[in-house]
């Protein structure tokens, strides 16, 4: 069975911290969305109707934006996406972005922030699979 990831674990953000990288991250960001968005893990965020995974995600971005903003990101590129030109055929990408941090510590107080903590669900709700990439300049 296919694996899907939806969050980074323990290791891999250790490993990210230990890199110790030096200035601008750029996060690629390689999402597939569900269908309708699934609210049983985050019910209190549920809204009465029903809406996709795409409209969800779009709402998790606006909720999300402040957030990053605040901790010096900023959204370089989003685009919709599809099946590779050169990768698995069987793979696809409903969503690509482009999101820039001044740095790794960066990265993770806009990911550790309790009020973001708070609206992270819209992303659980939306999301079915994705990858997220962390980048540094040459």
């Amino acid at each position: 069975m296919k694996q899907t990831c939806l969050t980074a674990d323990f290791e891999a953000g250790k490993r990210l911290f230990l890199k110790q990288l030096q200035g601008k991250i750029v996060n690629l960001n390689l999402i597939r969305l569900k269908e309708v968005a699934d609210y049983s893990e985050h019910p209190e965020l549920q809204s009465k109707e029903t809406i996709s995974g795409f409209d969800d995600y779009q709402k998790y971005i606006a909720l999300t934006l402040p957030f990053l903003q605040a901790s010096g990101g900023k959204i370089l590129y989003i685009g919709t996406g599809d099946q590779f030109l050169i990768g698995p055929q069987e793979e696809r990408w409903d969503l690509c972005m482009l999101i820039e941090q001044n740095s790794v510590a960066d990265f993770f107080a806009f990911e550790q922030n309790p009020e973001y903590m708070k609206i992270v669900g819209h992303r659980t709700a939306a999301v079915a699979d994705s990858r997220l990439l962390p980048l540094q300049n040459l």
